[in-house]
């Protein structure tokens, strides 16, 4: 019952706000800038991380839907 209402709220709250382009621009640059600062971009080969994604796609494929 509350989650049914939440999710009404919350459909007419994004549906009556405007979306603020330099408002995300800003949001995505800060994001970009600490990516950088964390040293997770630039990727040092392009291939970084592919062993783990590998990874991660064989557990996702291997859980059956019915669980």
């Amino acid at each position: 019952m509350i989650k049914k209402e939440f999710q009404k709220f919350e459909k007419e709250l994004l549906r009556k706000e405007k979306v603020n382009i330099m408002r995300n621009f800003r949001i995505l640059e800060a994001l970009y800038n600490e990516a950088v600062a964390l040293g997770i971009i630039p990727l040092k080969t392009v291939l970084d991380g592919l062993e783990v994604d590998i990874k991660i796609a064989k557990v996702i494929n291997s859980v059956s839907e019915t669980t």
